[in-house]
């Protein structure tokens, strides 16, 4: 054993969560999330097979998929930054409700019961999904952007829902734009943008809400993040994120429309299977 951990689930581990990882940079660059929505399935899957108990399970993967995101998300950032699209605009009304906002869910998950991890998820993958792969333009709230004061509003819900998802708020924020009329192309590359608003508060408050539960946690817990996950998973995501930038700029709009929502289904569909049986 090392660190409390058995040999072939330490393997296990290692190998899924560099794999993953890869998987988690190509779709944080491509789709302009964190990669959360990756991360989180997959972690909840390993950390299942490796006993951690249900009770923190679901907010242990929650808050190492917020650690993970600080990195990835400064590199997707970054890379949509160059090609001119980012709206920092945007980014600077949101900056201080969406940090309130996940200073809150980071509360809201000392308290919570892992179910509501997984319906908040189920959730907003479901709309998003939907408004993606069948409303196409249809599905609007205006033309362009509201007033600060609403902006705000929306921002402190983005904030709350990341943090209790375990996302970058990328899917949350691509979507409220794209409502608003932005291009998905503006959408995804600005939202990319509060991977690290999010990420970093969310992460320690995660180490937070986890604290009084160490007990429970496997070994090389910080609260509810695990520094192994965050270990493994970091080099391979940071190395294919721009890889994924690169190539949501040479997909139309249609198409990345259609891959974000056949993406977010699947998610979905995972966890309403995991919250029902």
């Amino acid at each position: 054993m090392i660190a409390g951990i058995p040999i072939n689930d330490l393997i296990f581990l290692a190998v899924s969560l560099i794999a993953a990882g890869a998987v988690t940079g190509l779709l944080a660059g491509l789709f302009g999330v964190g990669g959360g929505a990756v991360i989180v399935p997959v972690l909840y899957e390993v950390f299942r097979v490796i006993g951690v108990p249900e009770e923190v399970r679901m907010p242990l993967v929650v808050g190492t998929s917020l650690a993970v995101i600080i990195p990835t998300s400064i590199r997707s950032f970054n890379a949509h930054r160059a090609k001119g699209l980012v709206d920092t605009s945007i980014i600077r009304i949101w900056a201080l409700p969406v940090v309130l906002g996940v200073g809150l869910g980071s509360l809201v998950a000392r308290y919570a019961p892992p179910d509501v991890f997984k319906a908040v998820f189920v959730a907003v993958a479901f709309v998003s999904a939907m408004r993606l792969l069948f409303a196409s333009d249809r599905w609007k709230l205006g033309d362009d952007m509201p007033g600060p004061f609403l902006m705000r509003i929306y921002g402190l819900v983005i904030g709350v829902l990341s943090a209790l998802m375990g996302i970058g708020g990328g899917q949350l924020s691509s979507l409220f734009m794209t409502f608003y009329g932005r291009p998905i192309h503006q959408a995804v590359a600005t939202s990319s943008g509060l991977g690290v608003l999010i990420s970093i508060p969310g992460a320690l408050g995660y180490i937070y809400a986890g604290w009084p539960k160490m007990d429970l946690l496997p070994p090389l817990s910080l609260g509810y993040v695990s520094l192994i996950g965050f270990l493994l998973f970091i080099p391979t995501s940071i190395w294919t994120a721009p890889i994924g930038a690169r190539q949501a700029h040479r997909l139309s709009k249609r198409k990345l429309e259609v891959a974000f929502g056949i993406f977010l289904l699947l998610v979905c569909a995972r966890f309403f299977w995991s919250l029902v049986f």
